[in-house]
C-alpha cells in the first residue's frame, strides 16, 4: 500500500499543493476499497473417498470465504442454506457418461439474537457456535460422508468424481430472492472439483 500511495504522490506536478493531496487521497480510499471488497467464494481444498465396511465415504475440506454482504445478513437473524453436492459417474464411449451414485445434503445457517450464538443445522442435528467463523469452519469439514452402496462400484473400475458447495438462493425469504438476483454482492463462486477413482479389489473395513 506504502508503494502505491508513492506512486501517486510522486504523480504529482511541482506546486500542485492541495489537488495532488485530494489525487493522493483518493489513491488510497480507491485501494482500501478494492481490498475491502472481497470476493465471496468456496473452494475445494481436499477430498478424498476412502472404502469401508459397507459403503464409500468422502473426506473433503473446503475454503468458504463470504462476502461483507452476506455476513450482515446472516448477522442479522436471515438463514444461508449451503448445499454440498458430489457425483459419481463412469465414462461410456458410445454414450453420455453414466450416473453410478450421488450425494446431496443441506446446511442451515442462522444467528439467534437471544443467545447471540450461530446455529449450523442439518435435518435433526444441529451445533451451536459463538461465533461465525467457527460455524464456517465446522461447515468446511465433511467427514465420513457416505457417497456410494459397496456394491455400486466395481474394482479396478475408473470412476469420475465431481463436487462442491454452494450457497442456495431458492431457499432465501421470496422478497430476498428477487434482490439477489443478479446481485453480486449475494454471488459466491462455487468451485466444482473433478478427479478420478478406481476401487481397489484389496480394499479393507476402514
Amino acid at each position: 500500500m506504502t508503494a502505491f500511495i508513492t506512486r501517486c504522490w510522486k504523480s504529482r506536478p511541482e506546486g500542485f499543493g492541495s489537488l495532488a493531496r485530494r489525487a493522493a487521497l483518493l489513491c488510497l480510499l480507491s485501494l482500501v476499497a478494492a481490498q475491502s471488497a472481497r470476493a465471496a467464494e468456496i473452494e475445494v481444498k481436499h477430498a478424498e473417498i476412502v472404502a469401508a465396511e459397507d459403503s464409500y465415504l468422502l473426506d473433503a475440506e473446503f475454503g468458504i470465504t463470504l462476502s461483507q454482504r452476506l455476513e450482515e445478513v446472516v448477522s442479522r437473524g436471515v438463514p444461508l442454506y449451503f448445499v454440498a453436492e458430489l457425483e459419481l459417474t463412469r465414462t461410456r464411449w458410445y454414450w453420455v457418461d453414466e450416473h453410478v451414485a450421488g450425494r446431496r445434503q443441506t446446511w442451515r445457517l442462522a444467528y439467534h439474537a437471544l443467545t447471540r450464538q450461530y446455529r449450523l443445522s442439518s435435518g435433526a442435528l444441529h451445533q451451536n457456535l459463538a461465533t461465525l467463523e467457527e460455524a464456517l469452519g465446522v461447515l468446511a469439514r465433511l467427514r465420513n460422508w457416505p457417497v456410494a452402496d459397496k456394491d455400486a462400484l466395481k474394482a479396478g473400475e475408473p470412476y469420475n468424481v465431481a463436487l462442491r458447495m454452494k450457497l442456495d438462493l431458492s431457499q432465501l425469504p421470496k422478497p430476498l430472492q428477487v434482490g439477489a438476483i443478479g446481485n453480486k454482492d449475494w454471488n459466491i463462486t462455487a468451485e466444482v472439483k473433478r478427479w478420478s477413482y478406481t476401487p481397489l479389489a484389496e480394499s479393507t473395513a476402514r
